[in-house]
């Protein structure tokens, strides 16, 4: 670790060398330089144990050895060809993923990222409807590309100013899910809004996108029917469906994909994060009918490699034999437990949501900008505690639960035990007392 320049100096740099958009957790940030399954090391030594995996990343762990040695020995075989040459991982790869997904989706187009995929899906339904409106959800994070931007339901996250411009044919509809509305009320709001849009304009819309869970929107589960009645509107007005998977996919909420909970098969289907555990891959995976409109040459460098495919393969057996999807299960109703009952100790928790092991514990407070910041705080003293946790939301005031999904019950019955202390500084800091420094 001698080689390590510090905390500091990598501040230092990015300042110099990174665009202001760059930004990072923490006012006291470590230098993380390795991993290990569930845990992640800093240039001290200090070990973290990790309860955000990347946003949803290493699902299968840090530095997992087994997936690890499969993507050396490919390295050390075959590192890069692209879709114009024949190779083996990337068909080995795409027939393996129709075994697991879900209904009569079987084509899979490899690309690189989320948000690459999520294009590539919303072009998909374009080419095959042969219009160009799109519905999605308030709340929604699809990605950072002029189109995903623009059916992106979350401000902070349209980074061009000019990303509404495309309204005439974007229209978003509320979330199944508002403070002070219950659950049902949220959703009759929500499906009132999508008979309405539809009626004016079913005909010149392609797709609606959803995220089965909203992840930076706070962790939002919508009712476990609200799906069913969304894909029986949109199928009346020839509206194909869309499920971003990106961070739900492979086993995090306790089945291998989110959707899976509602009963709904979706016309398209992205995925990534998970997939790779890490190696940067993704994919929209659609049914043979869909499929069949894509025609017009098309390509993704990168996409699928050798070197990605084979780590893809080796996380799909490495889930399957160590049974991960059950395991998140199993695990996320510990987790869940636990985190209500803090819920019901300190009054600054206002709600906790999630399936699986994608969790969110929501702070309150008087004004928009207190739970923010309480969360802030919260963030900083857990990781000097030795947890890293994630944060999320509209206001920036949920606390994320998105840890690898090897983490142990021990781990977590620890985290819940730092984190009771905490929450317990928080109450203390609002009574008056002297706050923890």
């Amino acid at each position: 670790m001698n080689n390590t320049i510090g905390p500091e100096a990598i501040l230092a740099k990015r300042r110099s060398y990174f665009y202001p958009c760059t930004q990072h957790f923490y006012s006291n940030p470590p230098q993380i330089v390795r991993g290990d399954m569930q845990y992640v090391y800093d240039s001290t030594g200090r070990r973290y144990v990790d309860f955000f995996a990347g946003v949803s990343v290493v699902a299968c762990g840090h530095c997992n050895g087994e997936i690890a040695q499969a993507t050396i020995g490919q390295l050390r075989t075959l590192q890069h060809t692209t879709t114009i040459y024949l190779t083996q991982p990337m068909a080995d790869l795409a027939e393996r993923l129709a075994s697991i997904l879900p209904g009569a989706i079987r084509r899979t187009f490899f690309c690189n990222s989320g948000s690459e995929a999520n294009e590539g899906a919303l072009l998909l339904a374009r080419l095959h409807t042969g219009k160009r409106g799109f519905l999605a959800l308030e709340g929604g994070l699809h990605g950072r590309t002029a189109l995903t931007m623009a059916v992106t339901g979350i401000p902070m996250w349209r980074a061009d100013a000019d990303a509404d411009a495309g309204s005439d044919w974007v229209s978003f509809i509320p979330r199944p899910f508002a403070p002070g509305l219950a659950p049902d009320e949220a959703a009759r709001r929500s499906i009132a809004a999508l008979e309405r849009i539809l009626a004016d304009k079913g005909d010149s819309i392609a797709a609606m996108i959803v995220e089965p869970i909203q992840g930076n929107g706070g962790i939002v589960v919508p009712p476990l029917d609200y799906f069913k009645e969304v894909k029986a509107l949109l199928e009346r007005h020839g509206v194909l469906l869309i499920a971003d998977e990106i961070q739900t996919g492979f086993g995090r909420t306790g089945q291998m994909f989110a959707m899976e909970h509602y009963g709904v098969t979706p016309d398209i289907m992205t995925t990534a994060k998970a997939l790779g555990n890490g190696v940067p891959i993704a994919a929209f995976s659609s049914t043979d009918d869909i499929a069949a409109s894509f025609r017009r040459p098309s390509a993704s460098t990168f996409g699928g490699n050798p070197v990605s495919s084979v780590t893809a393969l080796a996380v799909l057996d490495y889930m399957e034999r160590e049974r991960l999807t059950e395991r998140a299960a199993h695990l996320g109703s510990v987790l869940a437990a636990g985190l209500r009952r803090l819920q019901s100790r300190h009054h600054c928790v206002s709600d906790v949501r999630g399936l699986g092991l994608m969790l969110g514990m929501e702070i309150g407070g008087d004004d928009p900008n207190q739970g923010a910041a309480r969360v802030d705080r919260i963030l900083e003293r857990m990781k000097d505690r030795g947890f890293l946790i994630g944060k999320n939301g509209l206001g920036r005031n949920v606390l994320a639960f998105q840890p690898p999904l090897v983490v142990g019950e021990p781990d977590i019955l620890n985290m819940l035990e730092a984190l009771d202390a905490v929450l317990g500084l928080e109450s203390s800091m609002e009574e008056g007392e002297k706050p923890w420094n």
